[in-house]
């Protein structure tokens, strides 16, 4: 399917894992959470029941890695039916210490890609996660200055697009986003009539994966790199 980007003034830039390392670090701290409680359960059994604790606390706690430490806590004490000791449960608050701790990694060609496009359009950080931590990485990263504006949404839903849209005076069909995941930064685009475009990371959180069913039909390019993106909207 041919998409003409002639009539782009904006672009929308995912964080996580768009522009630096992010979800590596997740599927790490998963490893050694499973390594601690590997007496109560099996490594697979302990990733289960992670995932299912931190999809029920999603409404409570949002994403980010305090939201995820909080799940681990709340896993271990369920896993061990409670008789999780003092010290593995600081371990486990150091695990979530030391992913906040964790150097900012930029993607291949971040930074001249953010470069030569600030020069042509008004460019915008669109993440989700917690407040704190995004600003820490955002500060740690160097890229501030290429931004007009910069949003850390609560989700990533039609409904908070639009609202983030409407609030920069910014036409849906003028607008590009880019992001990594199809379920928070690219479908929800697709269905407002804005355009977006798929960079895949490696390693993908399974909250984040969709369906054929619902990728089918809808108009979105998918790249490698962003350095693509030069080449694209030259």
């Amino acid at each position: 399917m041919e998409i003409n980007y002639q009539n782009i003034k904006v672009i929308g830039f995912d964080a996580d894992d768009t522009l630096w390392v992010n979800e590596t670090y997740f599927r790490e701290a998963e490893t050694a959470f499973a390594n601690l409680l590997s007496k109560y359960e099996t490594a697979n059994k302990i990733d289960q029941e992670l995932f299912r604790v931190e999809i029920e606390n999603l409404s409570l706690y949002g994403y980010g890695v305090k939201a995820f430490t909080l799940s681990m806590v709340e896993s271990a004490l369920e896993l061990s039916n409670y008789n999780i000791s003092t010290k593995t449960i600081e371990s486990i608050l150091n695990i979530g210490k030391d992913m906040l701790n964790k150097p900012v990694e930029l993607l291949d060609g971040v930074e001249d890609v953010l470069k030569a496009l600030s020069k042509r359009y008004r460019l915008i950080l669109a993440t989700k996660g917690d407040l704190l931590d995004q600003e820490r990485k955002l500060e740690k990263s160097g890229l501030t200055d290429y931004f007009h504006h910069i949003e850390v949404l609560s989700d990533k839903k039609e409904a908070n697009y639009s609202k983030l849209l409407n609030h920069l005076d910014i036409n849906p069909s003028e607008f590009l986003m880019i992001g990594n995941s199809l379920k928070s930064d690219v479908l929800p685009l697709v269905n407002l009539k804005a355009n977006a475009i798929h960079v895949p990371f490696h390693t993908t959180w399974a909250h984040e994966e969709v369906t054929e069913k619902e990728k089918n039909g809808k108009a979105y390019r998918t790249i490698k790199s962003l350095t693509s993106l030069l080449k694209l909207l030259n």
